[in-house]
């Protein structure tokens, strides 16, 4: 296995760094330790969730790439780091809602929990200074944010993810109330799912007892349950 060399500082987000590497088609994904919530406004450090963080994404990555969807994982490097395909996100989220929780509900006004019928698809726009907006596709095409055609390819991505997450973690005895991920485009324009798949960008609840593992407890004012909630996903995930 070659040796990967680490190069420049690209990008430095909320959660993670980016950094350059001397194949210029990779790059490695470094993941800290902080959270945040309330787009930014609600933050702190938490000892070593980056690296369940790392963990969680990528036993999940590797599991998706098994089912032959694209990502844009290639190994874990360390505990902290992954090397990963060098992408252009498409500044859109997608976001999947198996249960009404959170955002939706206050925006409805339907109660937290609710099970809806048919299963929710939406899109936000990445935009701070707009604070991530809801959109919904013809905004992403006026936006020149994506095309059309690409808006089917995601979707359908998404939908598979969803249907393949929701019943591994139903093994696991959690319920995948929802998530978000996100895309982005290699140097031939091939989508490969990007980003992170963690309790940070998933609701994950007990099948029996409905107790959160995921970044709600944070946004609920309980930090010094977060890391708990995580490495209990992370046993979970490696049952069996």
């Amino acid at each position: 296995m070659r040796k990967i060399i680490k190069k420049e500082l690209l990008l430095e987000g909320k959660t993670k760094k980016i950094y350059a590497t001397e194949n210029p088609h990779e790059v490695i994904i470094h993941y800290k330790d902080s959270i945040t919530a309330l787009d930014g406004l609600k933050k702190d450090f938490l000892q070593d969730k980056g690296i369940l963080n790392n963990e969680i994404t990528t036993f999940i990555f590797k599991f998706l790439n098994s089912y032959g969807l694209k990502t844009h994982f290639i190994r874990r490097i360390n505990n902290r780091e992954q090397l990963c395909h060098k992408v252009d996100i498409i500044p859109l989220e997608f976001v999947v809602r198996n249960i009404l929780s959170g955002s939706i509900s206050k925006r409805l006004g339907v109660k937290e929990g609710t099970i809806p019928l048919n299963t929710i698809f939406e899109i936000f726009y990445k935009n701070d200074n707009l604070k991530d907006p809801l959109i919904n596709d013809h905004h992403a095409v006026l936006l020149g944010l994506i095309s059309y055609e690409e808006l089917n390819i995601t979707y359908r991505i998404t939908s598979n993810i969803n249907n393949i997450l929701k019943k591994f973690f139903l093994d696991k005895n959690i319920i995948l109330v929802d998530f978000k991920i996100e895309f982005g485009k290699d140097s031939k324009n091939q989508i490969f799912l990007s980003d992170e798949i963690s309790p940070d960008t998933c609701r994950l609840w007990d099948k029996k007892t409905r107790e959160k593992f995921d970044k709600d407890i944070f946004r609920s004012g309980f930090s010094e349950k977060v890391l708990d909630a995580y490495i209990e996903i992370l046993k979970r995930l490696n049952v069996g």
